[in-house]
């Protein structure tokens, strides 16, 4: 069955950076669009980054934009999510996901405070 595991959460001052990892099993990997999304607590499912299947297209809403950069490593069933310069506002549990299904993993917490 499908497997999401992501990890590199953690507490980070404002203006700081992180960089999440998922990996990903029981699926064909390299074929399936992947996605990072995130909820903050009392707040509904925001999209924050997808990129297609071949890694070389990636779409970003306007809050991530610019400062988030989402990438993937086919040979290991891995995608990424690089966040930089973090604000209060990033605040919440980021959960990667294929791009077509709503299925998400555990999620990694995202806490950025002073």
């Amino acid at each position: 069955q499908v497997q999401l595991v992501e990890s590199g959460g953690g507490l980070v001052q404002p203006g700081g950076s992180l960089r999440l990892s998922c990996s990903a099993s029981g699926f064909n990997f390299s074929a399936e669009a992947m996605s990072w999304v995130r909820q903050a607590p009392g707040k509904g499912i925001e999209w924050v980054s997808s990129i297609n299947p071949g890694g070389d297209r990636a779409g970003y809403p306007p809050s991530s934009k610019d400062r988030f950069t989402i990438s993937r490593d086919n040979a290991k069933n891995m995608v990424y999510l690089q966040m930089n310069k973090l604000r209060p506002d990033d605040s919440a549990v980021y959960f990667c996901k294929k791009t077509s299904s709503v299925e998400r993993g555990p999620g990694t917490q995202v806490t950025v405070s002073l």
